[in-house]
């Protein structure tokens, strides 16, 4: 007999998804006919999928909404059909509508008033997590990414170690990056003036008819010196509100972690700068009325 204990968990990912509504505030629930439930948009992770591109699909498939990723909410573990379920919930806003089409799965679809989605919503840890997803406010996402593997420096002919590319996996990488950054509605990209920073996010910035603005303070030349620069100018994106991905190598990466650690900051995550290739941070900001933001959340990802 095999123990229970050794089946791995179900992983599945979701999202809270919010607007402005007539009543107020307004979160999207689905009804399953065959569990006879109201719940949350999510599903399971596919075998080698992403958590991030999983919440994107699950959420579009059951509701015909695209959602732009906010903060993340607290993880959810609970037992479902005699094996335990592993769900991460984001809260989210609505990128794109492709249209709602009722089937076996989900049969409708209603925006309800925060208000009244807890004596809707089929299960108590549901509404614990809507109710978590309200009291965050609104966020701007500034992801931190490492550029995707290179070419190794003992096989590069060139002189200038700025122009050295990536290598056949990096390009890999940096196509598998395209959806993770797409899921948090990222507009803006700034980049290391190095090759393999630029090629990291290039496909990525064609994607949204973007351009890749150079960042000669934050690549390693710049940063070796004058790594206050490096941080001025890192503290200078930080302060600006729009979603942006900033990418940088390894060597710089304390220095503008150090930076987004100095600010105001009271949330949940993981701000180490020991990124592996293709590995991020994102920093969910919060602005006011001051010049610089307050940070909620901090996420970790890797490809």
């Amino acid at each position: 007999m095999v123990s229970t204990h050794s089946i791995e968990p179900v992983h599945a990912a979701g999202v809270v998804l919010l607007r402005m509504g007539r009543r107020g505030t307004e979160t999207a629930l689905i009804h399953r006919p065959h569990r006879a439930d109201w719940s949350l948009p999510k599903g399971k992770v596919d075998p080698g999928e992403h958590v991030l591109t999983a919440a994107v699909r699950e959420c579009d498939e059951e509701t015909g909404l695209v959602p732009r990723l906010g903060p993340p909410l607290m993880r959810q573990t609970y037992q479902a059909m005699g094996r335990a379920k592993i769900v991460d919930y984001w809260r989210a806003e609505v990128a794109s509508v492709e249209g709602f089409a009722p089937d076996d799965e989900v049969d409708e679809v209603r925006w309800v008033a925060v208000e009244e989605a807890a004596g809707m919503l089929t299960y108590p840890r549901d509404a614990d997590i809507v109710r978590q997803a309200v009291d965050l406010p609104e966020t701007s996402p500034l992801i931190l990414l490492r550029h995707t593997q290179a070419l190794k420096r003992s096989d590069f002919d060139g002189a200038d170690d700025s122009q050295r590319p990536l290598s056949g996996k990096g390009r890999s990488q940096a196509k598998g990056l395209v959806p993770l950054l797409a899921a948090y509605g990222i507009e803006h990209v700034h980049s290391s003036d190095s090759v393999r920073c630029s090629e990291t996010v290039r496909r990525f910035a064609k994607s949204i008819g973007a351009p890749v603005h150079a960042e000669p303070t934050l690549s390693e030349i710049g940063h070796g010196e004058h790594p206050r620069r490096a941080a001025k100018r890192m503290l200078a994106l930080l302060a600006d509100p729009a979603r942006v991905v900033v990418c940088s190598h390894r060597p710089v990466l304390p220095t503008l972690v150090e930076t987004i650690a100095g600010l105001r900051w009271k949330g949940r995550g993981d701000l180490d700068e020991k990124l592996p290739p293709g590995g991020f941070l994102v920093v969910h900001r919060h602005f006011d009325r001051q010049d610089l933001p307050r940070i909620v959340a901090v996420e970790r990802h890797t490809l």
